[in-house]
């Protein structure tokens, strides 16, 4: 990411967080930075914040992108996330093959590769931000 961001002449501030009391600190930092945008990463430990990260988001007005589809659906403004339905399908697929005498090292591993980009128009306003026409139809779902 920070060899894309030096192509494009951007700069990347990243904040790590372990704990759950250091939330709130990370967004104020992030905006007292003149922060634009925020990436979210993945991992349970944010799951479980979720909602947390969401009001926060909303509080200073930061547009932040997440990695998984839940949080477009909860409030959040977009998410950019693999197909967990189309997943899924695949992992029952490498089960059928494992029933039917398949050795699992024997099987490639594969990576995600069909991705949904969600956007939440109603997270966009709260936030006074407005999503162009030509991004809002490359999603794959719009919330209203």
């Amino acid at each position: 990411m920070e060899t894309l961001a030096r192509a494009l002449r951007l700069n990347i501030q990243s904040y790590e967080v372990k704990e759950p009391d250091k939330i709130d600190g990370v967004f104020q930092s992030a905006k007292n930075y003149g922060a634009h945008a925020v990436l979210l990463g993945a991992g349970g430990f944010f799951g479980f914040h979720q909602r947390r990260i969401i009001d926060l988001a909303a509080k200073y007005r930061l547009p932040v992108m997440y990695s998984n589809t839940r949080y477009a659906e909860d409030g959040g403004l977009m998410a950019y996330a693999y197909d967990r339905l189309y997943q899924f399908r695949r992992a029952a697929e490498y089960v059928d093959k494992i029933f039917k005498g398949a050795k699992p090292g024997d099987l490639p591993v594969e990576r995600p590769s069909k991705f949904e980009p969600v956007i939440n128009l109603k997270a966009a306003n709260q936030i006074g931000l407005s999503i162009p026409p030509n991004v809002l139809t490359r999603a794959d779902r719009v919330i209203r």
